[in-house]
Formats: C-alpha cells, structure tokens, sequence
C-alpha cells in the first residue's frame, strides 16, 4: 500500500492523512468545490477535484471517487465515516477495481447494515436482544400484533441508516400507524428504503458501545467500551471512555457479546456494537461497520492508533495485540463542537476568528487534543454536517478530564456563527453528568434548565463586558463628554451614556434596563461573584445610577481584559456583517470564557416604539441556505414570529420570522435561492407607514 485515497472531507480526513504521513504513505485528498481551499486539501500528498458542491454531487459519487483513485494512482481507499464509508456496493466496486478497501468486507457490512438481520445474526450467536419484531410483513396489523405481545412503549425503527431518522416512540396502540406512516416516509427519503421493525422500548437507558477490531487472519477483539448517552436529536455530542456505570465484569461481557457478533459476520477492520444498557441489562441496538466519530477517547484510554490498525489489517497484519494485552488506562472524554445554537438549530456562515486552547495537538494522543478542521476566514457551507470538530482531554479520573474539558472549551475561541461551545460547558458542568447520572434521556430531561442557566450566565457577561469589549473598536467615543449608545440583546435595548476616561471607561444607564439577575438562581459564588451586580433598574423619579468604571487593556492577541471592582475578565468580540436595520447598525458575537453572547449597536438607527425598541424593516439570512418556500406577499401583514420563509441549510429547514408585528413591503427572493448571511430577504413598510395603514 503505498498511495491512500481518503473518500471523505473535514477533521476525518486529516485524521487519516496524518496517520498515513506517520506510516510513510501518501494521500489523495478529492473535493467539492465548496472544500477547494479546505485543509486536508492542502495537507494531502495529491488533490482531486470532484466538482459540485453537495455530496450527492461530490462525495457520494462512486464513478467520481473511482476516477480519482486511478487518475492520481492511489491504490487504496479509506472511507472515513459518513457518506459511502457503510455502503457495501461502494466497498465492492473498490475491490472490483483493484484496489486495497480499508475496511469491513462487502458481505459484513450487507449483514449488519440492516437492522432486522443483525438482530437475527445476534440471536443466532446469543447476543441479548429486545423482543420485538422485523419480519417481511409491514402491514398495520402485523405490526399492531407484534406491540400486542412486546407490551407498549414500542420503538418503531426503520432497518436501515441510522442517526435518529426512522425512529418513532409509541407509548399506546392508538399512536402506531401514524408512527408507521411516519418512520417510514422519512426512512424512504434518507435511505431509499421504507422498510421497518419493532422492539420494546427501553424507557431510562444509556448508550454504551463496544469497539471491535478483527483481522483477516481469524483474530478479533474489543478495546473496551465508550458511553455515549448525551444525545440530541438522537446524535452524540458527549462521549467518554470507560463508562461510569460499566463494572469489569459488564465491561468484560458485553465485550464478549461485541466480538462474538463482529465473528459471526465474518468481520474484518474496525467496527462499534452499540448497546442500550439499563442497570447490568445490555441489549444490541445495531453494529456501525466503520470506524466512530468517537474513536479518539478509545484511543487516548489504550494508547493505539486505530487507522494505523485499520491500514495494517488491510494490508492482511494480524492484530498488534491479544485480548489481554489491551491496556486501558485513565479516562477520556470527547466532545462534538457544531456550528449549531443552544437549540440545536444548525447554521452556516464565515468563521471571523479562530483561537485553539493552549497546548492542544492535533489527530495523536495527548491530554489535550482538538481534531477539527477549523481555520479563521473559513466558510461553513450548507452543504454538509454541522460538526467542526472533536475536543478530546485524557486525565487520571473522571473528574479531572471533566474539569479539564470545562476550561478548555472556555479557552477556545470560534466567533462569526453560533456554535454549540458554551452549551457542551453547561452540559460538562451539571452536577447529574458529574456523577455520572446522565442518561439517552438527559437533554429532553434537562436541556431547558441547561439553557436557563446559560441564558444568565449570558446575560451577566453582556451587562458587564458588552460595551467595554467594542467601544476600543468603534472611533469617534474617546471623549471627555458622555455619548450615548444604545444596544439591542436578545431584543431587549438598552441605553447607556458613556465616557472615555483614562484606561478605560465610565459608563450610567439611562434607559430600558436588561433583568435584574440579582436573584436568579444558577449561579455559585465562584461563577458570579457577588461584587459582579447588575446595573441598577433606574425607576421613574429616582436619582440616575451611579458612573460604573470599566479599566479596558488591550492584550497581544487582540482581546481585551475589562476590569471592573478589581475582577479582571478576558473578554473577545468581533464585528460581523448583517446587522439588524440595514446602514448604520453593527452586529457582534463577543466571549468571555465559557459565555457567547450577540448583540447589535443601533446607536445610529432610528428609535422606534416604547422603550427603544429597534424598528424592524428588514428579515435578513442568518446563514447560508436554500429558499424552499415564501409563505408572503408584498402588503401582507405578519404578527410577531409568524413564518415568513423556510430556508434550508446543513440538511434542516429553518422557518425565518420578523421579531415584531410588520408588513410585507417586498420579497427580495424566490424559492430555489441560494442565500448567504446577511442577504436582505424581505423588506417590510416603515413603522409610520404601517401606522398609516393600521389607520
């Protein structure tokens, strides 16, 4: 094996090429256009442009990936994970050509790709399996007998694919057909097959699974187990290894189970037996045939590369070590960073600024390590997964990697889009997770009180550090006079008088104060000290609050530290196109440690409405997307977070709507429109002419 074609695109890819690099192999790196400039095209030995921009354009193009390989003369191919790395007619037409597939054979990947064949291959070599029911016929009332014996709840699930689609939880018989209809329809459409089953519903449980490797020369073994039970819409975002709630006697029968699968299948490479655990009962929810997004904690607790493993066995090595040589050590615990907010809604758009935390390395094992294909001034298009990248931290004890993860996620810096950072550090930091109680339930369970605490936490950061972090930014405040300046937070305004003083500045409310946080709970002492109050609520006929003085120090890398009551705080904002009211408002995203917060000066917009609510006349694009429906017409009036548009982006629809009551003046785009962040999408009629109207 000499030259390896990865067939995939982001922080998997350079996972791969740096491995191969290692080994003394080299790369073929193959891109849309959209992945033109992206940084496994420039790390890799070779560089094949695939054309287009969607993977169905690109990436799952067989014919396309098979060129490549011949036209660079690579003569193997490594999938990655996601898009064709599953698919056994890809893995056959590689072989069919000649070249070396690093990965499971064709046969093992058709029988543990369907869902109701590997519960068969499992009963068959006594792997625990849930009663249920995946026969030929799909009709309703085969079904509606099968929930009959099982006993409801029920899970509905489609045989095929896998990230959450397909699956519907049934918890009476009245609800099954729909729920047929359903899982089905949305099956059909993502995997091309409608095809279903049933099993009891496990209520309470966690997500464990097992890594497997096998060779080709009849050696197979697991390399101990990951939790992977903090799920959003039925995708990991956290996963650690070992398990808190795996004993070595659990950890020694499920591995069991796992490998007696993987041999009954024939398996050959790097493979995970998922599990549904519920106290010491273990039962198979499906085998993936491909290496994890969360492989890296595997790797951090043994030490062992698992590419390396997978090119070696390819190659026809047998396995580097028997069952009782694999060494588990410590614990590591990964977390899936995503261009998504706090509500899970994907985004796309421009990464205006980048900053790792320090002493992270890259795709090896180490205390701290960041896998990630990130860079400042990179696009994040629409046309693929919303992850950026893995933060992976390897300690002595739980606590301690937790704790490390915590602050490491704080030091790292993504600012231009939403991202899910601040949320995975209220995930990390919630006593339920610290003692190891969070279940596949926790986020339904949790996720609002999460959100509420975030929200505070933001909240607190924006009061204190907002005007300090961009008024160095902005010319034409360093007065000796107050100024003005007016910001909008979460639509909330607030007005400020301000002046410039000597290291920093002075700043007194005058108007349209945030919440009183005072006596919101959430907080410990160590979070937010109590000498980081509010700014008083100023009430009609009271005295004006006291001057607050904010010391501002520029720093090398271009933050700021604010310093208020002797509390010095490392503060970051950048500037971002977009901003609400079209010429004269500017938008930021600021962080400060675990918080991101956005907020807008409209110091030279328009007042309009009580309190200085901003006047809304346009609906702008928060990312990039494609217009699938207009539900307006010029001279229509819409209420306050009707849907106006659907825009969809990173394969999610999103419904876009005014955040006050407005009528349509214009609409600016049409359906099947490719939009990028701050395109006007809709004008609305200026607030005194819809005044006129309402008249």
């Amino acid at each position: 094996m000499k030259k390896i074609l990865i067939a995939n695109r982001g922080e998997i890819a350079r996972r791969v090429i740096a491995t191969a690099q290692r080994m003394g192999i080299d790369t073929v790196a193959v891109h849309s256009d959209a992945d033109a400039h992206a940084p496994h095209v420039r790390e890799a030995t070779q560089a094949y442009a695939l054309g287009g921009n969607t993977s169905a354009e690109s990436y799952l193009r067989v014919d396309k990936l098979l060129a490549a390989a011949k036209a660079t003369g690579a003569d193997a191919i490594h999938p990655g994970y996601g898009f064709l790395s599953e698919d056994a007619s890809f893995a056959q037409a590689v072989i069919d050509a000649g070249l070396v597939w690093i990965g499971p054979p064709p046969a093992a990947i058709r029988a543990l790709g369907d869902k109701g064949a590997a519960k068969r291959l499992a009963v068959a070599q006594a792997v625990p399996v849930l009663p249920g029911y995946a026969g030929e016929d799909q009709s309703p009332e085969r079904f509606a007998q099968e929930a009959d014996k099982i006993g409801y709840p029920v899970m509905v699930k489609a045989v095929a694919g896998g990230g959450g689609r397909g699956m519907r939880l049934v918890m009476q018989a009245g609800d099954l057909h729909a729920a047929m209809q359903s899982a089905s329809s949305e099956a059909l459409a993502g995997f091309g097959n409608g095809q279903l089953l049933i099993e009891r519903a496990v209520m309470q449980p966690r997500h464990v699974e097992v890594q497997v490797f096998a060779d080709a020369l009849g050696h197979c073994i697991h390399l101990g187990e990951r939790d992977c039970s903090v799920q959003r819409r039925h995708q990991k975002i956290i996963e650690e290894a070992p398990s808190p709630a795996v004993s070595a006697e659990l950890r020694a029968s499920m591995g069991e189970c796992a490998v007696a699968l993987a041999q009954g299948a024939g398996y050959v490479g790097a493979g995970t037996v998922e599990f549904l655990l519920e106290g010491d009962a273990f039962y198979l929810m499906e085998m993936n045939t491909r290496l994890q997004v969360e492989h890296p904690v595997t790797e951090a607790i043994t030490g062992l590369d698992l590419v390396e493993w997978q090119i070696r066995v390819a190659r026809g090595e047998a396995l580097p070590l028997t069952q009782d040589q694999v060494p588990l050590s410590g614990h590591a615990i990964e977390v899936r960073l995503c261009a998504e907010d706090e509500n899970y809604t994907s985004h796309a758009g421009r990464i205006l600024h980048f900053a790792e935390p320090p002493g992270a390395s890259h795709f090896a094992r180490s205390a701290l390590r960041f896998d990630h294909a990130i860079a400042s001034g990179a696009e994040v298009t629409p046309f693929y997964d919303a992850m950026l990248g893995k933060l992976i931290v390897h300690a002595p004890t739980r606590a301690e990697a937790i704790a490390a993860l915590a602050g490491a996620l704080a030091q790292t810096e993504v600012l231009g889009l939403p991202t899910n950072r601040a949320f995975l550090v209220e995930c990390l930091r919630d006593a339920r997770f610290g003692a190891g109680q969070a279940l596949i339930s926790f986020l339904d369970m949790h996720g609002d009180a999460l959100r509420a605490t975030l929200l505070e936490r933001e909240l607190l950061a924006h009061v204190h550090h907002a005007l300090a972090a961009v008024l160095p930014l902005n010319q034409g405040l360093a007065c000796a006079y107050a100024a003005p300046r007016r910001l909008v937070h979460r639509d909330k305004a607030q007005t400020l008088a301000v002046r410039a003083v000597a290291g920093g500045w002075q700043v007194q409310e005058v108007g349209s104060p945030l919440p009183d946080l005072s006596g919101r709970s959430g907080f410990s002492r160590e979070e937010a000290p109590s000498r980081l109050k509010p700014l008083p609520q100023q009430q009609q006929g009271d005295a004006p609050p006291p001057w607050r003085t904010i010391a501002v120090q520029p720093l090398a890398d271009g933050s700021l530290r604010c310093t208020e009551d002797g509390l010095a705080e490392r503060v970051r904002a950048v500037a971002v196109p977009g901003g609400v009211g079209g010429e004269g408002g500017q938008r930021w995203h600021a962080q400060s440690g675990g918080v991101d917060w956005w907020f807008e000066d409209v110091t030279y917009l328009p007042q309009a409405g009580a309190g200085g609510a901003l006047a809304a006349t346009e609906l702008k694009a928060p990312f990039n997307g494609r217009v699938v429906r207009i539900a307006v017409q010029p001279g229509q009036a819409l209420a306050q977070g009707e849907a106006a548009l659907v825009v969809e982006s990173m394969k999610l629809e999103h419904s876009l709507a005014p955040r006050a009551a407005v009528t349509v003046a214009e609409v600016l785009v049409e359906v099947g429109q490719q939009v990028t962040p701050g395109q006007i999408l809709l004008r609305f009629a200026k607030p005194e002419q819809q005044q006129k109207e309402a008249a």
